[in-house]
């Protein structure tokens, strides 16, 4: 409820008078506390990213793509759950060099991925992700990794929103995607979204039993006009209409950070956060200074960025936020740090080969192309290869 309503008003009118104080309170909040959230996140996330965010003798988040012919490690065609908005062989892209790169640690090597050995060993258990569709993203290829190892075994599908769930029946073991873009909960007001950045218990009751968690969001938060996903945030018992976005970030990820310390016991069940996965909108950051980029997006790239190439300004802002709530958890997450592997992957979008889009759009890659996005096959599988890594090894 917008709650603090008097016990002797009705309902409707006292949350009428407090969503209009509300409103008025939004154009007079005091500027000088938006600007001291601001001010504390400039001052406070100045060091630089960390490349290997958990101990361990292997550098996993630091190294190399190199050609690997035996790859991928399934084909689109024989894996029927793929979403057509990552289906890019389907959606008619013609180049495929993209599918035969394979991450290389710099100090080891990565564990070739074993399905079956996945499903032997989680036998019983519960997987879930929550998080965006990047998430989403990450989860179908993880079923498509399974199936090509077990194509016999019996599988059950059940599509929703916010949760769908693919079952290999022969394991008792489950899959699971939970869509909440920001982790934190969104209720609606009187017809208003309104993003509670410290309220998460409406989306977290549907994680707190699963055996493997893994959490990511990141891309929702800087949406703004028609793509944002929300009307206000409210913090502390007080509405904005905005404010400094990595402040909200920072805020919902503290909410969430509390609930997993307090609610999960880390000695039953694995937590995990998948990094920020970067974009390719600007060839800036991927063309040297003397290469004029003929694209405008990832449209037309077909090879990975050549390892140490990447410019600075390319690592996203959000990663050092994710970094500092990480750190101060009593019970850190392992962070599974995609983000500069995946920055070396210019290549790997959907682009313009998305079923979602109309031939029209297709046909201006300028402005509808998909550089968020991954082609599945594609990079979430070397994310799923990681987490098994981290899972097993």
């Amino acid at each position: 409820m917008l709650n603090r309503c008097h016990s002797s008003c009705t309902l409707l009118s006292s949350c009428s008078a407090v969503l209009f104080l509300v409103l008025l309170q939004n154009q007079i909040v005091s500027s000088a506390l938006i600007v001291s959230m601001r001010n504390h996140h400039k001052s406070h996330h100045q060091r630089r990213p960390i490349i290997q965010g958990n101990q361990s003798s292997c550098a996993l988040f630091a190294g190399t793509w190199v050609r690997d012919d035996s790859y991928p490690m399934y084909q689109s065609s024989n894996c029927p759950i793929i979403d057509p908005r990552f289906n890019c062989r389907m959606s008619g892209r013609p180049d495929s060099d993209y599918l035969k790169y394979k991450w290389k640690p710099l100090n080891c090597e990565l564990p070739r991925f074993n399905g079956d050995d996945f499903l032997q060993k989680l036998r019983g258990k519960t997987v879930m992700f929550v998080g965006d569709s990047l998430g989403r993203n990450q989860w179908e290829s993880l079923i498509c990794m399974i199936l090509a190892a077990a194509p016999q075994t019996s599988t059950k599908m059940s599509r929703g929103d916010p949760l769908s769930i693919f079952k290999f029946l022969d394991y008792d073991m489950s899959i699971s995607y939970f869509r909440a873009p920001y982790l934190v909960d969104i209720d609606v007001i009187q017809g208003k979204r309104v993003l509670r950045l410290e309220e998460i218990s409406g989306n977290a009751n549907a994680w707190r039993n699963a055996d493997v968690l893994s959490f990511n969001t990141g891309h929702w938060w800087s949406h703004k006009g028609s793509l944002q996903g929300w009307d206000y945030m409210e913090t502390g018992g007080t509405y904005y209409q905005d404010m400094d976005r990595l402040v909200a970030l920072e805020k919902g990820l503290r909410t969430w950070a509390n609930w997993v310390d307090s609610n999960i016991d880390t000695a039953r069940t694995r937590v995990f956060f998948l990094s920020i996965s970067p974009t390719h909108y600007d060839p800036s950051e991927w063309s040297s200074g003397t290469t004029i980029s003929a694209s405008k997006n990832c449209y037309g790239e077909t090879t990975p960025i050549l390892s140490g190439s990447m410019s600075p300004g390319a690592y996203p802002e959000e990663m050092r936020v994710v970094d500092d709530v990480i750190r101060d958890m009593h019970n850190p997450a392992y962070l599974l740090d995609i983000t500069m592997l995946s920055g070396l992957r210019k290549d790997g979008h959907p682009s313009i080969y998305s079923g979602d889009l109309s031939p029209q759009q297709k046909a201006n890659p300028q402005r509808s192309a998909d550089c968020s996005h991954w082609c599945l096959p594609g990079l979430p599988d070397t994310w799923n290869q990681l987490l098994y890594t981290a899972l097993f090894f």
